[in-house]
């Protein structure tokens, strides 16, 4: 299976947004279901300059797709967060650890970002394994963040920290 990992641009929004309410995917997310087409558009048409979107094709179609989000503030800008999701027919294919790949390749190597984050619901394992398997850490959890199926779930907040400061890492403990 071929994965192409490019740029997002306004005709793949209708695509993210069928992914994006898919049951199994906005369950995991920070938003409600039924959302429709116009309002995920919104949200990706909403990010301003500061923003990445890359989505991965699987025969010519977008099957998933990761969004980074620089911060603003002028003493975190080497700060980014993170969303993604793939359609549930592609789990376990590879495109997330491929999208994963690719967010963290521009991070490091183009964007200038030392510490690449998100949040996750305390029950998705495979994210969890997933963004493990990329060097994130469990930093903490936020008890009853969120509601979710009918009742309260926590979040984690995981982190990645880029190579080049590992040394500073070690050394700080």
């Amino acid at each position: 299976m071929e994965i192409k990992i490019r740029a997002a641009d306004i005709k793949d929004y209708e695509r993210i947004s069928e992914i994006f309410d898919h049951p199994s995917v906005v369950s995991q997310s920070s938003q409600h279901p039924y959302l429709g087409h116009e309002k995920v558009s919104c949200l990706f048409q909403e990010r301003t300059e500061s923003s990445v979107v890359l989505v991965a094709e699987v025969e010519k179609k977008v099957q998933g797709y990761i969004g980074i989000d620089l911060n603003s503030k002028p003493r975190a800008k080497h700060v980014a967060s993170f969303g993604m999701a793939v359609h549930p027919d592609n789990h376990g294919k590879g495109l997330g650890s491929r999208l994963l790949k690719e967010a963290i390749d521009l991070s490091d190597n183009w964007m200038n970002i030392v510490r690449l984050e998100l949040d996750v619901y305390t029950d998705n394992e495979h994210g969890i394994y997933l963004y493990k398997k990329f060097g994130f850490q469990i930093e903490g959890e936020s008890k009853f963040a969120s509601f979710k199926d009918g009742d309260y779930i926590g979040l984690y907040r995981m982190a990645r920290i880029s190579p080049k400061f590992n040394k500073v890492l070690r050394r700080d403990g």
